[in-house]
């Protein structure tokens, strides 16, 4: 579904991702792990369309994608949940979400879409008219997942989708990214929590330092010595 072919980023002079390589096959979650600096954001940044990429290849559903602007890539089928939510803090629960589907002219696929967000995220429904700014960090970041499925996206990116929150949600997030595969949407999970990321992953890819050093299954990795004492916790 997505190839990953040697590709280099720099901001500015210092490279920030070097030769790096890999592929992502329809129906499956792929996780990146490393530690912070790795390019793991920068990787998914690649292939969204947000920061440039200087050599190599990006190539989705047989269609070259290197250096395609972000907005554009909707249309292809990909969305971006970003570090941080980046939800419109001012705007309603329904208002960030109408905005996910800003591409969408079928105003029955955006009212059929926004029932079937509620019903996945009965918290959003509850709160449909409240101002996005003022609800907890568990509810921003189901927004933020939500925002992005009203694109009917088939390849979804997700950036650090369980910084910041409480153990019992960071167990609800992961079930509800488990929930969304099923559904058919193919995801590349960037998380911190390399752990319970590697416990969903079909395959995971391990970045230090711009470069993807190891690869395997999530149940290899999580039985690797060299990843159980960098990144689990020995």
């Amino acid at each position: 579904m997505l190839e990953v072919k040697n590709i280099n980023v720099y901001y500015e002079n210092i490279q920030a991702l070097k030769d790096v390589n890999f592929n992502i096959n329809q129906g499956e979650i792929v996780t990146l792990i490393g530690a912070n600096g790795a390019g793991k954001t920068t990787t998914l940044q690649a292939l969204s369309g947000m920061v440039p990429v200087r050599s190599g290849e990006i190539i989705f559903e047989d269609k070259p994608l290197t250096n395609i602007e972000a907005h554009e890539l909707i249309n292809l089928g990909i969305a971006h949940v970003p570090e941080g939510r980046r939800i419109f803090s001012k705007m309603t629960v329904i208002e960030n979400l109408e905005l996910g589907a800003y591409k969408v002219n079928d105003k029955n696929q955006i009212s059929e879409d926004m029932e079937k967000m509620f019903k996945s995220f009965p918290r959003l429904e509850e709160r449909k008219t409240q101002i996005a700014g003022t609800m907890s960090g568990g509810e921003q970041q189901m927004l933020a997942i939500a925002r992005a499925l009203m694109s009917r996206p088939k390849l979804l990116l997700m950036d650090e989708p369980s910084m910041g929150l409480a153990p019992v949600l960071v167990h609800e997030i992961f079930k509800i990214i488990q929930d969304i595969n099923k559904q058919g949407v193919t995801i590349v999970l960037v998380e911190q929590n390399a752990n319970m990321a590697l416990k969903i992953a079909n395959r995971g890819y391990v970045l230090e330092t711009g470069k993807v050093v190891l690869s395997g299954t999530g149940l290899d990795l999580l039985n690797n010595s060299a990843v159980k004492e960098a990144y689990l916790g020995g």
